[in-house]
């Protein structure tokens, strides 16, 4: 498999429109309530719009207000990584793709049971692929 991880910039300026570049490759983030997925009732799962690997299940998908899709757990196949992000004068936890390092978002302890977790998400970071 191509080692995403050490791609050149001008790799992923290539790839992904201008959006999902500042978003994936530079820790940006869209607009709340305007991205594709926040309302999303889909059934699918959810890929990394980078490198295709499978992130979240719908089924794990709900609405947290927040404008953002967010979901209450990652894919149990491990494909979701975290890094410290102590950006914003304020300590959080950055959700990364383990493949790729593409920027996600970012995951919070104020989520709904089973877990307590909010990963809240960027759309433009993530793809559906059927199931």
């Amino acid at each position: 498999m191509d080692d995403l991880k050490n791609k050149p910039e001008s790799y992923w300026k290539e790839k992904l429109s201008p959006l999902a570049y500042k978003v994936t490759r530079k820790k940006g983030t869209e607009k709340p309530f305007t991205n594709e997925y926040a309302d999303s009732k889909a059934e699918d799962i959810f890929v990394c719009t980078c490198c295709g690997v499978e992130l979240f299940e719908a089924n794990t998908k709900f609405d947290s207000g927040t404008g953002w899709p967010s979901f209450y757990k990652a894919h149990e196949n491990g494909n979701v990584d975290y890094r410290p992000d102590n950006s914003l004068f304020r300590k959080r936890t950055e959700v990364i793709c383990k493949n790729c390092d593409s920027h996600l978002g970012h995951v919070f302890d104020d989520g709904p049971q089973p877990t307590g977790k909010r990963y809240c998400i960027n759309s433009v970071a993530l793809d559906l692929k059927s199931k």
